[in-house]
């Protein structure tokens, strides 16, 4: 375990114990400070190791009167004796203290934080400095119309105005991409870009360059790109977003010593928070816990586990959504050093989860999964829908017909929660030539794609972190008899039904959909359907999903089992998070009684029951 020196709580009067007295004459009118570092999360250039060790450390008078202290994190002495006095500490990692820093940088990241603190004499000083990315990001995207107007190799190049003018080069390749530029906050800095390309029309060469004044540290710098053309002339638009702070690889620094190290915010959820600790190592062998409560007065402990950071961790559970909490590090049954608090995240409800609320428009034959004169919060609210289409466009059926492929069940439906009704979704030959599948989820259907296809805007507002959905189904099916070269099912094998959520920050400009739905699906282009256990977009936080078969379920492709689904059975899907440093933006909830509905293919037999569904925050 680490070397941690036990400094929380002790002045130099207590502290001298284990100094000479020649030690403590030599220090009198002297305070000491501690300085130590924390991550989170971890950088991808630099470990969490790296990125501490070649931290450098500077103290400052408080009044700039000059530098008093310089070491490299690795260097600095235990105890730091320092005359009483007001200070400052300044702390730079990562690309800028390296030998030889990249001014610019595709991944090389550089961090800066700055605290003020008083040193007493005779007394201890412990300092938490909070360093985020100090570079300037810049992040430029080429909207299609710019490769659908100039030949392969344009390219974006931005330069800052440095003595080596250092510079990035945009392409189609790194179009979405994040570029860091070590820039200084003692002058101005600006940024060039200049665009060049061929137009494809004519083979002539197009120029064009600007200029971003006044460029500042920890600012991300957001250049949309797209070709229009206005009366006659060509036009290249530009929008730069200098009010979004990078929020994310912050770096904390704070002082090591025997008592609660903070935690992320993005480890405190609804019901379970991850805490941590640091133990001098003096304290090798006894029993380390962690005490929680809601209320201070019933607690509950929590064993902690020593990590191979030579921290001590726990998982406190079974926590109240949007509670605050206080907990503190307990050793050998004895509370030690300060308490910390923390409020857990909310547990939101899906609307209208049980379906009970439907409404049918005066002269429309689709029925839309809300009410909005129900009267009930949520039950009035846009948020499930069908290929029936929620709007008044006819929806996956031509219009005209009497079908419907996803229509609230009155007969059929699970009896645990109360409700008196299920929402059953079919898959149907329409037109004697294809097949429609049965579906519901969460968004907004779009329009009619021809009579065999349609559009689908995926997705609904919500940013809370569940752990799983559970929900209650029945599903009867019988064999393929609407294939596809797309799919390897064939007229052999039985059509299959599917249940997916997802969670993620999806961007309406990448995926084609809308502020409120932005995940836009073309059944009739697969190009626009969305891998969400691979996402090159990167706009997935977390999924997870269950196929249902004729002969049993298969959870997370874990395996079939031998169970009958044609009778109300209970499914839970764990929601495996790929980003535990991201807050989601929307959720995706998608349902169809034809697993390759998409690619037109199933059976027009299948029949998918639903009810019940519910988010589980664990």
């Amino acid at each position: 375990m680490k070397k941690i020196i036990s400094i929380i709580a002790l002045g130099l009067a207590l502290g001298a114990v284990s100094c000479t007295k020649q030690e403590a004459d030599d220090n009198k009118g002297m305070g000491m400070l501690s300085v130590d570092m924390n991550f989170a999360p971890q950088t991808r250039a630099l470990t969490a190791d790296e990125l501490t060790n070649t931290a450098q450390v500077n103290i400052y008078k408080a009044d700039y009167s000059g530098l008093v202290r310089s070491y490299a994190y690795s260097a600095i002495p235990s105890p730091l004796y320092l005359a009483a006095d007001s200070y400052r500490v300044d702390v730079i990692a990562g690309e800028a203290v390296s030998q030889t820093p990249a001014i610019a940088s595709w991944d090389s990241k550089s961090y800066k934080g700055s605290k003020s603190f008083e040193i007493i004499a005779n007394q201890v000083t412990s300092v938490q400095v909070v360093a985020g990315v100090s570079n300037a990001v810049t992040k430029v995207s080429f909207d299609e119309t710019v490769a659908e107007n100039f030949n392969d190799g344009y390219t974006l190049t931005v330069t800052l105005s440095d003595e080596n003018a250092s510079q990035l080069v945009y392409n189609a390749a790194k179009s979405g991409a994040e570029g860091y530029f070590i820039v200084s906050d003692l002058f101005e800095p600006s940024l060039t870009w200049t665009f060049t390309g061929t137009l494809a029309k004519d083979g002539s060469s197009f120029t064009k360059t600007g200029v971003i004044e006044n460029v500042q540290p920890g600012k991300l710098y957001s250049m949309n790109l797209k070709y229009t053309i206005k009366d006659g002339d060509i036009d290249f638009t530009l929008s730069v977003d200098r009010t979004t702070e990078i929020v994310d690889d912050t770096i904390i620094f704070e002082p090591v010593s025997t008592g609660l190290a903070a935690s992320s915010i993005y480890e405190i959820w609804a019901a379970h928070a991850d805490v941590h600790a640091n133990v001098d190592s003096s304290n090798e062998g006894a029993t380390v816990q962690f005490s929680y409560s809601s209320n201070g007065s019933d607690w509950l402990y929590e064993d902690g586990v020593l990590g191979e950071d030579g921290m001590y961790h726990a998982t406190l559970r079974n926590l109240t959504a949007s509670t605050d909490y206080s907990y503190n590090l307990v050793i050998n049954g004895e509370v030690i050093g300060e308490s910390k608090t923390f409020r857990t995240e909310a547990a939101p409800a899906l609307p209208n989860a049980s379906f009970e609320y439907v409404s049918l428009v005066s002269g429309q034959k689709f029925y839309k999964f809300y009410d909005p004169d129900c009267g009930v919060e949520g039950c009035n609210t846009k948020f499930w829908a069908s290929g029936n289409s929620d709007e008044e466009s006819g929806g996956s059926i031509k219009p005209g017909s009497m079908a419907q492929i996803t229509v609230p069940d009155t007969e059929d439906y699970y009896t645990g929660d109360g409700g008196k009704q299920s929402v059953r979704a079919q898959s149907l030959e329409v037109l004697g030539m294809t097949l429609a599948a049965g579906n519901l989820f969460t968004g907004q259907f779009v329009e009619t794609v021809g009579t065999s296809g349609g559009k689908v805007n995926f997705g609904r507002p919500w940013e809370a972190r569940p752990t799983a959905i559970k929900f209650w189904a029945k599903y009867t099916t019988g064999k393929i008899n609407y294939t596809s070269s797309s799919v390897s099912l064939t007229k052999n094998d039985y059509d299959r039904a599917q249940i997916k959520v997802a969670l993620g920050t999806w961007d309406p400009k990448k995926y084609g959909g809308t502020t409120e739905s932005p995940v836009l699906i073309n059944t009739t282009q697969p190009s626009t359907f969305v891998d969400f256990y691979n996402d090159p977009k990167g706009g997935t936080v977390a999924n997870g999903d269950v196929v249902i078969y004729r002969d049993g379920y298969d959870i997370n492709k874990a395996g079939v089992t031998a169970e009958a689904t044609d009778q109300w059975r209970e499914y839970i899907i764990p929601i495996n998070y790929q980003k535990g440093n991201v807050y989601p933006t929307h959720i995706i909830i998608s349902c169809s009684a034809s697993q390759y509905g998409d690619y037109f293919v199933g059976s027009s037999s299948s029949k998918l029951w639903l009810d019940a569904f519910e988010l589980i925050y664990e």
